[in-house]
């Protein structure tokens, strides 16, 4: 497995962003509150609106441009559920353990999102590490989905780690 790390487990390629995008988000995530005015008009400099930095390029609510994933993910949906499915995803075998949970995630922010720009997502395989528990021998794995804009700036950096046991 260790030698899958840094295989590229997806891709997805967001339309650009819209104004009224960045309004929606800000709206809805600062309800029942008014979202900061600079969430919901362009500058007067000219300048394009940024959006808040949990803003979402890649939601469920509109589809992205493109997206590509794996052979083996879009042709086993049951991956899903599968302890193994982020070895699964990239063609390799997986631990073998049945029991996972969600261990946290850390997210470094670069620059803001602004509207006009087009987002790319590239998920990657991280690193593996055990380390012994109360109910045995734990493997910690992780996601790394880095989010770039047009001109290849970092515009978030998110490492998602899965505990299996």
């Amino acid at each position: 497995m260790s030698k899958a790390v840094g295989t590229e487990i997806g891709r997805t390629v967001s339309y650009p962003v819209g104004e009224n995008d960045i309004r929606r988000w800000a709206i809805a995530t600062y309800w029942p509150d008014d979202p900061p005015a600079r969430y919901l008009d362009a500058p007067a400099d000219g300048s394009p609106m940024i959006a808040p930095e949990e803003f979402n390029a890649m939601s469920s609510a509109w589809r992205p441009a493109s997206s590509q994933r794996s052979a083996e993910a879009i042709e086993r949906p049951d991956l899903t559920i599968n302890p193994d499915m982020t070895e699964n995803q990239v063609g390799v075998e997986g631990p073998g353990l049945t029991k996972m949970l969600n261990g946290g995630m850390s997210v470094e922010y670069g620059v803001p999102i602004r509207a006009g720009d087009v987002i790319t997502s590239v998920r990657t395989l991280g690193e593996y590490a055990e380390r012994e528990g109360r109910l045995g021998l734990m493997l910690f794995s992780t996601t790394v989905d880095t989010w770039t804009n047009q001109d290849g700036d970092l515009v978030k950096r998110s490492t998602m780690t899965l505990i299996r046991y």
